[in-house]
């Protein structure tokens, strides 16, 4: 076992909160100690739901170990149906209750609730959150879908289900309404969306369609491939995140219902955007991709194909789907990274230099100490990623989201350059005042104390007293006590702190290479301390 500051996923009991708190009607039973109950948090205040999750905590403690907690589960049970009347309910153990070894599902089993009880067994030491919901919408769709005969499909739309949207998940709502929008323009009917919004009696439901669409593999797949099995059902796996992805994913589903696609290929701004004046600074541009293995793989796809990004890094942290990152990272002829400790990935970005990472929450806080454009792609995430706007991922409009979503950090990064190019300029001086403040802002001459600005049109002078000025683009000197930009890569020499506030003044999107091949200089001269001096010799050497 190792210890970590942060995670990418949480124990697999997290997992099987995630597909209780997205269905309705379904109540989970946790035998857990008191302090397990932080679990809450993550969907009320990052993901900022309503009310709380359908969770009820057995929340033992430690003077209780010596006495009978197999009762504490059987009242906390007993008592969650008699107050909360769910229509079905799951029972498991969480990581540290796990360790006491009692029988959540014998204990339940003895209640003879007159509601279906699916016990899961979550190996809390070998298996983490993805795997756990992945189980626990398995075992779901196992115990209540009815395996009795079938409607006939003559007379009748083609049906799907649309399975993988959880609670928790990155834009699985959005993704959801915008697939339903798609489908219904191919004159698609949606069956059943599980488990986000499903009911026990949905599930029920699940082999009346006619044909699986699987979202989220991470979730997903295992329960179809059952109901591949049980029913027959074909699945539809193409994952219709960027606009060539998508097409695909209208052409797969339009053969599978036999309907004509045309009406549903619809074009996405983001071939023309990509193309047009306004992005061609974007072209080759160096990209780091880590997420969960769906959005990583679907994100690498679209920065080369639709952006024409370079990737020069791709990974994943769920080993669950190691070959399909592997299989895709030889696509773009890049080792992959399959790790869950997030030092490894720090690392990576560090040694790579790319101009733009595309990863989780973990590598926004990563590429924001190492001064890289960042952008969110995939779970774990914080507040911020969950808008109240309608922001997808998948299908055209989420082509148009991705393209807005990783251009912007481009363009910013470009724009604070431009800043601190300008800063000496009397215009941009902090000094001079917000210049989208209008008219009558002061500015103060340096060195003058006079303003130069009017309040109105009365002509009465500003104050000439000097004002309390804070930086929101502090300058090299400034910023002299400010963390480095990154280590060095591979251990190639140590930067001096000249050196490092003059590699500030070379344009984001070539600084990574300046940085590259200074120390690839420096290695070359046998020279470990990078001074400034160091750095001109190697812009005089790459020059020639």
């Amino acid at each position: 076992m190792q210890l970590t500051v942060w995670t990418y996923e949480g124990p697999p009991h997290v997992g099987a909160m995630r597909i209780a708190t997205a269905m309705e009607g379904v109540h989970y039973v946790l035998h857990a100690p008191q302090g397990d109950t932080y679990a809450d948090l993550l969907f009320t205040m990052i993901e900022r739901r309503g009310k709380r999750p359908p969770v009820t905590y057995t929340t033992f403690q430690a003077r209780d170990l010596g006495k009978d907690t197999a009762d504490l589960f059987q009242s906390a049970a007993r008592d969650a149906y008699a107050r909360f009347a769910p229509q079905a309910l799951l029972v498991g153990a969480s990581c540290t209750a796990e360790l006491i070894q009692d029988d959540p599902a014998g204990l339940a089993e003895a209640l003879r609730l007159p509601i279906p009880v699916i016990a899961l067994e979550l190996p809390s030491y070998q298996r983490k959150e993805n795997w756990g919901a992945a189980e626990t919408f398995y075992q779901l769709v196992r115990a209540l879908a009815d395996t009795g005969a079938r409607p006939p499909r003559e007379g009748r739309r083609s049906s799907v289900n649309l399975l993988g949207p959880t609670a928790l998940g990155f834009r699985h709502r959005d993704d959801v309404a915008e697939i339903t929008r798609l489908l219904a323009t191919l004159g698609i009917e949606v069956n059943v969306t599980a488990p986000l919004g499903a009911t026990p009696a949905d599930l029920a439901r699940l082999g009346d369609a006619d044909f699986n669409i699987c979202l989220y593999p991470e979730i997903a797949d295992t329960a179809c491939r059952w109901l591949e099995r049980q029913f027959g059902q074909k699945t539809v796996r193409t994952v219709p995140i960027g606009h060539n992805a998508t097409r695909d994913f209208i052409a797969e589903v339009a053969a599978l219902a036999d309907v004509d696609p045309a009406a549903a290929l619809d074009s996405s701004r983001l071939p023309w955007w990509s193309r047009s004046v306004d992005s061609t600074y974007l072209t080759g541009k160096r990209v780091f991709i880590f997420g969960d293995a769906t959005h990583a793989i679907a994100a690498a796809r679209v920065a080369r194909d639709e952006l024409g990004f370079e990737v020069v890094g791709l990974g994943c942290y769920n080993r669950e789907f190691a070959r399909d990152l592997r299989a895709a990272a030889a696509d773009h002829g890049l080792e992959p990274l399959i790790t869950d400790d997030y030092l490894e990935v720090e690392e990576a970005i560090a040694t790579l230099q790319p101009e733009l990472v595309l990863g989780t929450q973990m590598e926004r806080h990563i590429a924001k100490r190492l001064r890289i454009p960042c952008a969110v792609i995939s779970a774990p995430v914080h507040v911020q990623d969950f808008p109240a706007r309608y922001s997808p991922q998948m299908g055209f409009e989420g082509a148009n989201v991705l393209f807005d979503t990783w251009v912007h950090p481009l363009v910013m990064g470009l724009e604070e350059h431009l800043l601190t190019m300008f800063r000496d300029d009397f215009e941009f001086s902090d000094a001079a005042g917000a210049s989208h403040l209008g008219h009558g802002a002061s500015a103060i001459l340096p060195g003058t104390g006079r303003g130069t600005g009017e309040a109105g049109g009365g002509g009465v002078p500003q104050a000439t007293t000097s004002p309390v000025a804070i930086s929101l683009h502090p300058s090299p000197e400034e910023a002299n006590g400010s963390p480095p930009l990154a280590p060095p890569a591979s251990g190639r020499g140590t930067w001096s702190p000249e050196a490092e506030r003059e590699l500030l003044k070379i344009p984001f999107f070539v600084r990574g290479k300046a940085r590259r091949n200074t120390e690839k200089y420096a290695a070359e001269i046998g020279v470990r301390a990078i001074t400034l001096d160091t750095l001109y010799d190697a812009k005089a050497h790459y020059a020639r």
